[in-house]
Parts: C-alpha cells; sequence; structure tokens
C-alpha cells in the first residue's frame, strides 16, 4: 500500500500496516498506552530516507507489558527465542511472530541509550505523542522532535556501520534544517539519553547552550564495544565475578538452544544440524578475532 506522507512517497507492505492496525486495536480495547517509533513512521516524518519496513516497532507502558504480551500470546502470536542471558545481552524489546503474518512485531519496553526509570521515560515520551492517520487508522506516534531523538540512538549504537553514519548525517541536516535542537536537548535530558546522544547533538546546539554532560553508562559503553561476533561475550566474562566466568564462557562456546533459533526459528536442531551451526558460529567468531582484539584495547 502507497501513503503520501512528509516530504516522500512511502511504499507498506500490508502485513507491515495491518500489524500497527492489529496492535493499536488491541491496545485500545485493554487500555494500553502504546505508540508506533522508527519504520514508516520515521520515513512519514523525513526523519529517514524512504525504505521499506519489514516489521512493526510499537513502545508500551513498562507496567502493561505483560498484559500486552498476553492479549497477543492469546491470538496466536508467539515470542520469538532468544539468549536467555540477560548480562551479555540487555534485553530492551520482545519480538514476537505468528505462523500465518508475514511480520513480526517488536515490543519495546526500553530504549537503550534512555537511562531515566523505564516508567518514568515512558511518561516524557507520551507527552511527546501526537495521533496520526495511517490508511484510515489512528495511530500514536513519537512528536518529530523524539522521533528525532530515536533515530539518532539507534544510529548510534553501530557507529562503525556505514549505513548509521549515512542515517545520521541525513538526521543531522534535517535537525538543523527544523530547528530542533533545543527541543531534542530537553528530550534527551527528560530520558537521561544526554550521554548516549552526546556524539550526535553536541554539533548541532547553539554555542550559548553548554549542557552538563554525563559520563555515559556502562551498559550504552559496552554496546559501544559489542561491534564484532562474540564481543558482547567477551566484554561480559571480563566484567563478571570470577566464579561465573566458566559458565558464560561455556555458553559462548556451545550456546543454548534459544540463541541457535534466535537468529532463524528454522534452524535445524539435530545433531548435525547443531553441530553445524556451531561449526559457522566459531567460523564467525575467528574472522573476527583481529578486529575484536582491537576493540576490546578500549575497555575500562
Amino acid at each position: 500500500m502507497t501513503f503520501t506522507g512528509h516530504q516522500t512517497q512511502l511504499s507498506i507492505p500490508e502485513g507491515v500496516l495491518l500489524g500497527h492496525a492489529l496492535v493499536a486495536r488491541l491496545a485500545d480495547s485493554l487500555g494500553i498506552r502504546v505508540f508506533f517509533i522508527k519504520g514508516p513512521v520515521s520515513v512519514m516524518q523525513g526523519l529517514r530516507q524512504a525504505k521499506i519496513s519489514a516489521d512493526v516497532d510499537v513502545f508500551v507502558d513498562p507496567s502493561k507489558l505483560d498484559e500486552l504480551l498476553q492479549a497477543v500470546s492469546d491470538r496466536g502470536w508467539r515470542k520469538r527465542p532468544v539468549d536467555p542471558d540477560s548480562m551479555t545481552s540487555p534485553k530492551h524489546s520482545i519480538t514476537v511472530h505468528h505462523t500465518e503474518w508475514p511480520c513480526c512485531i517488536d515490543i519495546h519496553f526500553h530504549f537503550p541509550g534512555m537511562e531515566k526509570p523505564h516508567r518514568d521515560c515512558f511518561e516524557s515520551m507520551w507527552e511527546n505523542t501526537h495521533t496520526i492517520e495511517l490508511a484510515g487508522q489512528q495511530l500514536k506516534v513519537p512528536v518529530r522532535e523524539l522521533g528525532t531523538l530515536f533515530v539518532a540512538l539507534h544510529a548510534l549504537r553501530s557507529p562503525g556501520v556505514a549505513a548509521c553514519r549515512q542515517e545520521l548525517e541525513y538526521l543531522a541536516e534535517f535537525t538543523r534544517l527544523e530547528s530542533q535542537s533545543q527541543a531534542l536537548l530537553e528530550l534527551a535530558t527528560a530520558t537521561g539519553a544526554l550521554a548516549a546522544v552526546r556524539p550526535f547533538l553536541e554539533g548541532l546546539l547553539p554555542e550559548s547552550i553548554t549542557p552538563a554532560w554525563p559520563e555515559p553508562t556502562l551498559e550504552w559503553r559496552n554496546r559501544l564495544m559489542a561491534q564484532e561476533p562474540g564481543s558482547a561475550r567477551l566484554i561480559a566474562i571480563t566484567q563478571a565475578p570470577w566464579r561465573d566466568r566458566p559458565k558464560i564462557l561455556w555458553r559462548g562456546v556451545f550456546p543454548q538452544t534459544e540463541v541457535l533459533l534466535s537468529r532463524n526459528i528454522y534452524a535445524d536442531m539435530s545433531l548435525p544440524g547443531r553441530l553445524a551451526q556451531y561449526r559457522d558460529r566459531w567460523a564467525r567468531f575467528l574472522r573476527a578475532v583481529p578486529r575484536l582484539v582491537r576493540d576490546l584495547r578500549h575497555l575500562p
């Protein structure tokens, strides 16, 4: 389906469009506050260049996360497998899929880089949402300044990726043209995102504004370091108590079933299939070792 939005014509796959409508109607029927982020909303607002979205990203009131998950589960949606090790991979969203649906739904209860308590952060964001109509459906979405913060933080998580650098350059030009820097500073302060967004925002602020930039948290620094296969696991090992390190290492060498299925829910879980996946995993790690060692030298 084609929708004409801000400065662009946006093509939205039918499944993604229906996914937005499904979540919006379900949340509304239960009195759960949700708003939609990234994806077609960002393109419509001019924050990203036109691209086809592959899934639905929705932010839910953290206190209602379990209720929303139960509601989608009752309608046949199932959680995608994830690494159960929250030390290595801190969780900020839960992805659900349906065997008869062409896209997944990412249900966010937190956003990396925003360090205020989840509930406080949500309230600050909720105050900066508004309603739009997307192909006949009323959807709650971030105002443009909050949308800018989401896109910037998402791209800043992978500063070495060329596509992310290009996205930040595009977003910086948009922010200058729209004179958004002051509003962006206020939102970053309200959500505790100042430290994470500093590389993007600092050069956009007028010289008269000099924020007290906080230091990035350990979790955010770890995310920036974990750019190569296996790097998150090695970081977790170096920061874990000695008694926990052998277990973390073992899980890295021989990951649990959920870790293998997180890459491909249809992966072969027979003994030969698992061995083949272990082999591929070890090969990716070995190819990344030179870059990984270079990056980990900067660990505090």
